[in-house]
């Protein structure tokens, strides 16, 4: 997902300089490129050696240092770097780049970059929340550094509060949002639904299906990286909703129909790919169970349409696709869809096709327009969701 890409970590005297590694680590396996950088005082807490054999590439720390392979290093890495990120950034590296100071290998570095450049303070509350290091941090955010807030919690000086640096795993979201793609769809308004819903049959029970809701939040995260503004309309998942997007958690069918349908005149692109479940029981409650020979009976009805209803709405320029998940006659059968639900593009699979369909890591889609069909082979979720945004993005533009 990086490959090509060239990432500069910097790491300054704290505690949480350990967590740094795991962030390192993370970016090698999307094949990034990463240079470390660290401060002296950061070497007391982790060793450089971690680094550089975490990421195949010599941990500098002294500007002088003589073995090194270009004539100006700081210079050189600073016209590769496509992203930065000081993780954990202290109160005297803060204050150094907010005032210009360049007296060690990390802050001439950072100072020559051009690129985007994230700063994540990590430091006892008392000192974070010091009128001098919010300042500070203001003046980056005016020089163009993002700033990430600081976690929430019990910090190793024993004091709680804000001021523990966030998990690895946040860490990267930021640079994949900022790297990961093009941002072909900056500006965008895009609506991604995602999951089952739950019908209720009583306090205890419920009509609902086997999706995860993995394909919807692939898509929204996706659509996020390349820089569009996602919400997201969920039924229950045991998913974390992606970072940086507008997330709507919802559990019936109604909910999602009203949600979706509040939101869709504001949307210049809607993919709907939650599975809705098709029937609820009628006139809810426990007396209207009824027992036919020892055998629950419910008196059921249809749920909303949600993509019919948002193909009679459609606006001039507004672009939707849905998902058609088939037994049999997978391609007739979405075609019907699309005229009838009059959509822009289905993305069928077939819940007989390996690696297809709900709960799995990977998709087998085939994508469906007026002007003909393309099958994609099996691949992941995500790849799966760039490749149909590649489509979508053909079309909408």
């Amino acid at each position: 997902m990086l490959r090509g890409k060239t990432v500069l970590l910097g790491v300054s005297g704290s505690i949480a300089a350990y967590k740094t590694a795991y962030l390192a680590s993370a970016l090698k396996k999307l094949n990034a490129d990463v240079h470390v950088l660290m401060t002296k005082n950061a070497t007391n807490f982790i060793n450089p050696i971690t680094f550089e054999t975490l990421t195949g590439n010599k941990c500098l720390v002294d500007t002088f240092d003589r073995n090194f392979e270009f004539n100006v290093e700081h210079v050189s890495l600073a016209k590769q770097a496509d992203v930065v990120m000081i993780a954990p950034a202290s109160a005297n590296v803060i204050g150094k780049l907010a005032h210009g100071i360049a007296d060690d290998m990390l802050t001439t570095t950072v100072m020559a970059c051009k690129c985007r450049k994230f700063i994540a303070p990590a430091m006892n509350t008392n000192m974070f929340e010091n009128p001098v290091v919010q300042d500070n941090l203001e003046i980056l955010r005016g020089y163009g550094y993002e700033i990430i807030t600081p976690a929430v919690g019990y910090l190793a000086c024993g004091d709680t509060g804000a001021g523990k640096m966030p998990e690895p795993a946040l860490l990267l979201e930021y640079i994949l949002r900022d790297t990961a793609y093009e941002k072909d769809m900056e500006g965008l308004n895009v609506l991604v639904t995602a999951g089952p819903t739950q019908e209720p049959v009583d306090p205890v029970r419920y009509i609902t299906n086997h999706s995860t809701g993995k394909m919807g939040y692939a898509i929204a995260q996706v659509c996020m990286r390349r820089g569009a503004n996602v919400t997201l309309v969920s039924g229950p998942s045991m998913l974390e909703p992606p970072q940086f997007i507008d997330f709507v958690p919802v559990t019936t069918a109604k909910e999602m129909f009203n949600q979706v349908t509040e939101r869709s005149a504001d949307q210049n692109i809607i993919i709907k790919a939650a599975a809705v479940a098709d029937y609820r029981p009628k006139n809810i409650s426990s007396e209207k169970v009824k027992k036919k020979d020892g055998e629950m009976a419910l008196e059921m009805e249809r749920t909303d349409d949600i993509l019919a209803w948002l193909g009679s709405h459609k606006r001039p320029g507004q672009f939707l696709c849905g998902f058609s998940m088939e037994t049999e006659n997978v391609l007739e059968n979405s075609r019907k869809k699309l005229r009838k639900k009059n959509v822009d593009m289905i993305a069928a699979n077939s819940l007989k096709t390996e690696g297809a369909g709900f709960g799995g890591d990977t998709n087998v889609i085939t994508i469906i327009t007026e002007d003909g069909e393309v099958s994609l082979d099996k691949m992941t979720k995500e790849e799966a969701a760039s490749k149909l945004l590649d489509r979508i993005m053909e079309r909408y533009n």
